[in-house]
């Protein structure tokens, strides 16, 4: 790599990893001291004390366990939790118990990011706009409608794709980072004594004296970490070492002095508590500032919106979700794609967010359960991968992970206090999402235990079925089957009806696997049958996008191409009916078979073309 190809790189990384953690300094710092009954009282004492906190937790959480640690566990370069779950399932046995427990962990992470994904918007785009109100008292009113205008703006464009707006993502971050380390630093000059605040004896003499209120302190001091795991998400776009060189060149020293200057601010002037970040600029700056700062939460708000994409997708691809319409909107780049209802969705509980909480203080304290919770369970899925994967002896692994357990823990403990405040909701989103993911999950092992039961061996089908006599029809028919070593049933139905097969008959099965990205020549495995059929196997990374016609065109057997023409697809689809509470609670199967209806059919999700497929009805009974 260049320097020049390096340089672009690293602030292209800048523009989309940093905008979470990035805009953290609107709303973190004073949520500490504007806690209502939780606040910190404003003091020497308790600003050093709590800088220090700021200052320890970036540098133990953020610097040593995700850039130097986390992000040496990548699945062939891509990174997130479900990339990590795959990891450490990847060297699990099928029907161990720990794998049972891999997947409840790395569900129960996915549904934390989902909860994250719809109050990161709320709060960053809420906390930037809520800066009208210096320029003006009577513009606090309209707070609520232009935080509400520009979310819509966000999701409304997410339909175009993010590669021509993402050209300007990491221009608009650096001037970002540049301006809040000056604005920080002016600050720190005025009050230098805000230095002292690296020493860790500043935030273990914090906690000491204020016992259960350091306690509360800890669940807002969190929310500088938010945005810590999109360093190791969206490792796969860049690779670790241009997300590391920003952390540490510009990124870590610039969130340093703005927090290390809102300490100083508030020492100097305590009635600047009312808006800590903006009062920090002098006053001809702040409506610019206003401006960068709804800018850089935008793109903040941006990068967790193709975060969910990308889940969702991992998700669908791994078997946890009901598939959905994918689009992609970029030629060149495939982790660049539009999910539209799920976009709908978000756009949705969004607004509603708003419209609940009203304020970027209320949501703070919503917020910290989802990220703290995320953070916890990327330890444990953290410590199977080093024993599994890196072949680490078990005490070894527990122990090196055990400062960060303890320290997610207080953490995650501190904001689940706050579960009247607002707290509720994250464990709610969380909840109802484990739920739907739990639920597609277990449906489909119920319908495929159901289809296997039932199913005939291809060899078995051609002894007894298929003969000489047997008319034929001009092209090749590929049937999508669930196991491709069965005769499938919608062949077995379409020749039970028509009594025709074609001359060329593929009996054609999709993997999805435990790796994001699957090497061409290892991608298609072929195997020659009697009577003009094949079996093939697809596999598929769960970061791909299938098009079953252009991977058959790829790997077609060269000898069998004369009769490729026409191509015709045959697929089956499932009428589900369920009886009394055998493998699933009558509930969660009525809302597999709702999400089983709605689900995107698996011809439109292998793009195989409309005019040239067709489905076979098959009752299946759960």
């Amino acid at each position: 790599m260049t320097n020049k190809s390096g340089s672009a790189l690293a602030l292209a990384a800048l523009g989309i990893v940093y905008g979470d953690i990035g805009t953290s300094p609107l709303y973190a710092f004073e949520q500490v001291f504007s806690a209502g009954v939780h606040s910190v009282p404003v003091s020497q004492e308790s600003v050093l004390g709590v800088l220090s906190l700021f200052f320890w937790s970036l540098m133990l959480i953020v610097t040593l366990k995700y850039v130097f640690f986390i992000m040496r566990a990548d699945n062939e370069g891509e990174g997130g939790i479900m990339a990590l779950m795959a990891l450490a399932l990847n060297k699990v046995r099928d029907h161990s118990p720990y794998r049972v427990w891999i997947s409840i962990l790395g569900l129960m992470g996915a549904a934390f990011f989902y909860g994250d994904g719809v109050i990161t918007p709320a709060i960053s785009v809420l906390s930037a706009v809520e800066g009208l109100e210096l320029i003006s008292p009577k513009l606090k009113d309209m707070v609520i409608p232009i935080s509400i205008a520009i979310l819509c703006l966000l999701f409304w464009s997410q339909r175009k794709g993010t590669a021509k707006i993402g050209l300007f993502f990491g221009p608009i971050m650096l001037v970002w980072f540049v301006v809040i380390g000056l604005l920080g630093l002016w600050s720190i000059i005025q009050q230098p004594i805000v230095l002292l605040a690296i020493n860790p004896l500043y935030a273990i003499e914090f906690v000491s004296r204020h016992d259960l209120l350091s306690f509360f302190a800890l669940g807002s001091v969190v929310l500088c970490l938010t945005g810590a795991e999109a360093l190791y998400a969206d490792m796969g776009h860049f690779g670790p070492h241009p997300i590391r060189i920003m952390w540490i060149r510009l990124v870590f020293p610039a969130l340093l002095l703005n927090y290390f200057g809102q300490g100083a601010l508030l020492l100097t002037q305590p009635s600047a508590l009312s808006n800590l970040f903006y009062l920090m600029a002098p006053g001809v700056l702040q409506t610019p500032m206003i401006v960068l700062a709804t800018l850089a939460t935008v793109i903040a708000s941006q990068a967790v919106i193709s975060g969910v994409f990308s889940m969702t997708r991992q998700a669908i691809q791994l078997g946890f979700m009901p598939r959905v319409q994918i689009l992609q909107t970029s030629a060149h780049e495939i982790g660049q794609i539009y999910l539209p209802f799920v976009n709908y969705v978000l756009a949705v509980v969004v607004v509603g967010l708003i419209l609940i909480f009203q304020t970027s203080n209320a949501l703070g304290s919503a917020y910290g359960i989802a990220v703290t919770g995320t953070m916890l369970i990327t330890d444990f899925l953290a410590i199977s991968v080093a024993i599994k994967v890196w072949n680490w002896p078990r005490w070894r692994a527990v122990s090196g992970a055990m400062l960060f357990v303890v320290i997610d823990t207080l953490f995650f403990s501190a904001n689940a206090l706050k579960f009247i405040d607002g707290g509720w909701m994250p464990i709610l989103l969380s909840i109802l999402m484990l739920t739907v993911m739990s639920s597609w999950n277990r449906g489909r092992s119920l319908v495929e235990k159901q289809i296997h039961s039932e199913a005939v061996s291809l060899s078995d089908f051609l002894a007894n079925k298929v003969t000489d006599e047997t008319p034929r029809a001009e092209g090749t028919a590929i049937y999508l089957a669930a196991d491709w070593q069965k005769a499938p049933i919608a062949l077995r139905r379409t020749f039970h009806h028509f009594g025709v097969i074609h001359k060329q008959v593929a009996i054609l099965g999709v993997s999805y696997e435990l790796s994001p990205y699957i090497k061409e020549e290892s991608r298609v495995t072929i195997i020659h049958c009697d009577k003009g059929f094949l079996r093939m196997q697809v596999k598929c990374g769960f970061m791909e996008k299938v098009s079953l016609p252009e991977i058959l065109k790829l790997h077609w057997p060269e000898s069998m191409k004369s009769d490729l023409n026409p191509v015709s697809y045959f697929g089956y689809r499932l009428v589900i009916t369920q009886e009394g509470k055998r493998g699933m609670h009558p509930w969660r199967k009525q809302l597999f078979r709702f999400m089983y209806r709605n689900a995107q059919h698996p011809s439109e999700a292998f793009n195989v073309p409309v005019a040239d497929s067709m489905s076979v009805s098959i009752r299946v009974t759960i």
